[in-house]
């Protein structure tokens, strides 16, 4: 499939970036922000007939402007979760290789991003990088998504009003890997999945903390 602008963009930042590494100051912390499917399906511009605008852009801002490097990009229609985390699990190796310490990296996910992210988690299997699932969790997933295994420090964010995201305490109980920090926030912001939409302090703070190695989130 032909990649889109930003995908090519994406490419290019993150190879200069991985390439350049050696002259990079070892405790600069990266973010890898995976958006929602909503996004993947739909232009920017294009409003959510009940959440409305998503504003990935401004999230993606709000991280950057405290001072983390920021991984993402508008992913292609109907991309493959499974495939694609793989493809994550390399980009996070090359910053490991290059002597990026595994707990300045975090890997944050909404909704289908979240899910590609808890694929991540699995698939690169070390218990010392941050991950932030974020309205990615239903009771049914362990049944109907079983090879999920949470590994890492796990920070998990849904809405109480939201009914595709609930505790997801069953999935850490039932993971075969290591998690070495493990928290649960439940929000109340009465937007139901349209939180993740937005840029809102709410969750963004916390993704930010968690990011900064504050597993008490204090």
């Amino acid at each position: 499939m032909k990649k889109t602008f930003n995908s090519f963009v994406f490419s290019l930042i993150l190879l200069g970036s991985i390439f350049s590494f050696s002259q990079t100051n070892k405790d600069q912390r990266y973010i890898f922000f995976l958006h929602n499917k909503f996004v993947e399906e739909n232009d920017l511009n294009v409003p959510h007939p009940e959440y409305g605008k998503a504003e990935y852009n401004e999230i993606l801002a709000s991280f950057r402007k405290d001072n983390f490097i920021v991984y993402s990009e508008k992913r292609n229609k109907n991309t493959n979760a499974v495939k694609y985390a793989k493809k994550i699990v390399k980009q996070v190796q090359g910053l490991l290789k290059k002597g990026i310490s595994p707990e300045k990296i975090t890997v944050i996910g909404t909704s289908k991003g979240g899910y590609i992210a808890q694929y991540v988690s699995t698939y690169l299997a070390d218990p010392n990088v941050n991950f932030v699932f974020i309205g990615c969790f239903r009771d049914i997933d362990i049944e109907e998504i079983p090879d999920i295994n949470f590994c890492g420090n796990i920070l998990t964010i849904y809405e109480k009003s939201d009914i595709y995201g609930v505790s997801a305490v069953r999935r850490k109980e039932t993971s075969k890997l290591k998690v070495n920090h493990f928290k649960e926030i439940e929000l109340n912001t009465n937007l139901k999945h349209g939180f993740l939409y937005k840029a809102l302090d709410s969750w963004i703070v916390l993704c930010k903390k968690w990011a900064e190695g504050n597993y008490d989130l204090k």
